[in-house]
Order: C-alpha cells, then sequence, then structure tokens
C-alpha cells in the first residue's frame, strides 16, 4: 500500500520532508517535525568533532530555536525508534505523534 495511503496528507508531507533532507545530505535517515502553528522543521543527521545529532534532534533543534512552542508530530524516516530526538519531541509536546517509516516512507 503506498505511503499516501496510510498516512494523512499533512504526516505524508512531513514523510516527503524527511526523505528531501536525507537524499540532500546523502544520510542513512531524516526526520521532520511540525509545530503547533503548522510550520515544518526537516533535518538529517549531524555528524561534527564538535556536535553529534540525530536528524530528529536537528529538526527540533531547529523548530525551537525557532520560538517553536509544541509539536503536533514527527516523523523518523529510516530511523530507530529509541531515536534520542524522542524525548526532546516529547519535551516539548508529550502528546505529539511520532510516525517511524522504512526508507521508502512506508509507516513501519
Amino acid at each position: 500500500m503506498p505511503m499516501t495511503d496510510q498516512l494523512d496528507a499533512e504526516d505524508a508531507k512531513l514523510v516527503v520532508l524527511a526523505r528531501a533532507a536525507m537524499a540532500r545530505a546523502e544520510a542513512g535517515s531524516g526526520a521532520a517535525v511540525r509545530d503547533v502553528d503548522g510550520r515544518t522543521y526537516a533535518a538529517a543527521p549531524v555528524d561534527l568533532s564538535a556536535l553529534t545529532l540525530t536528524g530528529l534532534q536537528a529538526a527540533v533543534a531547529a523548530a525551537a530555536s525557532s520560538g517553536a512552542t509544541g509539536l503536533e508530530a514527527a516523523v523518523l524516516v529510516a530511523a530507530s525508534a529509541d531515536d534520542p530526538g524522542i524525548a526532546a519531541v516529547r519535551e516539548l509536546s508529550p502528546t505529539a505523534m511520532i510516525i517511524v517509516t522504512d526508507r521508502a516512507g512506508t509507516p513501519l
């Protein structure tokens, strides 16, 4: 079943954004979040000698640094359900939906 048949349009958009971030960075995973105002933030993992973040941590950091006070949803593409960024999502919004997909964007 195609990804779009399993997710609503706004969540499917997060998957597209996360996959695009993953492709731009030539990374093995990507993530995207939507804040309570509907703004979206996408990121791939950061692996510098001075800074290491998962894609979800980077997306949450971008949202928080842009003034987001809460998150509606987060998508992890080709990442683990035990990603440490989930704790950051839960800190901003304990009830935010978290969707984990495979590389193709199909929810797991």
